[in-house]
């Protein structure tokens, strides 16, 4: 059985004015990722299926788990693709187990509130009241970031979208130092997905919590990308385009610094002004 790949090739009949040709194109591969707990008993219990871009798997899950608070790398024993033989050849790379080393949280609802796709994230997210239960706001401070920093964040995103120059086609999430230095990006058909990639990244490498970085993503802000965001410790988010007002609601009330509209030499600032140093 291949792997699937972040990129899938496809024959296409382009068409300029009258023209036609027929040429190859490259895709970006979407496909089910469903992600399954083993507790430490033995437990079994899917919690999320989502459409992703195959790669960087093991991290997605990751920081699924540690942004909606089922458990931190920490809680990990191992992840890794399913082998169960109950499962046809071309669904393995489609299916992670996550081993934990403790029981498997017992939530309400867990099935509908993780239910995940790339166009809207987790649906039924917690409200803020009910994020106040497991993320402490943001203490205030931390290295100041330069307007300068801010304008050149986007072309450094985009310089880090390997699969983007391919195909068009995908999301992205970047981190950042408060300097403006590129530390990891990672691409999704799934805005969230990219968070959680990177989140996942950072957890399994011993990051977190991420206090004075910079997240940087390439659409809109919403609700679950500062709930992502928060839970990693990122003071500060940066989107190409507009946040949602709920996400201004969680970045004002959490100490969150927001920034929208982030083009050019010109953005919009939402929430914490105080981090963005204008002298």
């Amino acid at each position: 059985m291949t792997r699937p790949g972040p990129t899938t090739r496809a024959r296409i009949r382009q068409l300029s004015g009258r023209t036609v040709r027929e040429r190859r194109d490259d895709l970006a591969t979407e496909e089910p990722l469903e992600i399954r707990l083993i507790g430490a008993d033995g437990t079994r219990r899917t919690v999320a299926i989502t459409m992703r871009t195959p790669g960087h798997d093991f991290e997605l899950a990751a920081g699924f788990l540690h942004g909606e608070g089922l458990t931190g790398a920490d809680g990990i024993a191992s992840i890794a693709y399913c082998s169960d033989e109950d499962l046809p050849p071309e669904e393995r790379y489609n299916t992670v187990t996550v081993r934990l080393r403790g029981p498997v949280p017992d939530l309400p609802a867990l099935e509908r509130h993780f239910v995940t796709s790339s166009a809207c994230g987790v649906c039924g997210s917690a409200g803020l009241d009910r994020l106040h239960e497991r993320c402490d706001p943001l203490p205030p401070g931390g290295p100041p970031i330069a307007p300068e920093v801010l304008y050149g964040l986007p072309d450094a995103l985009r310089a880090g979208q390997g699969v983007f120059g391919k195909t068009g086609g995908l999301h992205a999430a970047g981190l950042f130092t408060a300097d403006g230095v590129r530390l990891a990006v990672r691409e999704d058909v799934g805005r969230h997905n990219a968070v959680d990639k990177l989140v996942g990244w950072s957890a399994m490498g011993g990051r977190l919590p991420l206090a004075g970085h910079v997240l940087m993503v390439s659409g809109r802000a919403g609700y679950e990308i500062m709930q992502k965001a928060l839970a990693a410790g990122v003071p500060v988010v940066c989107a190409v385009s507009a946040p949602s007002s709920l996400a201004v609601d969680l970045a004002r009330e959490f100490g969150l610094t927001l920034v929208g509209f982030l083009r050019g030499e010109r953005c919009n600032v939402y929430a914490g002004h105080e981090r963005i140093l204008m002298e």
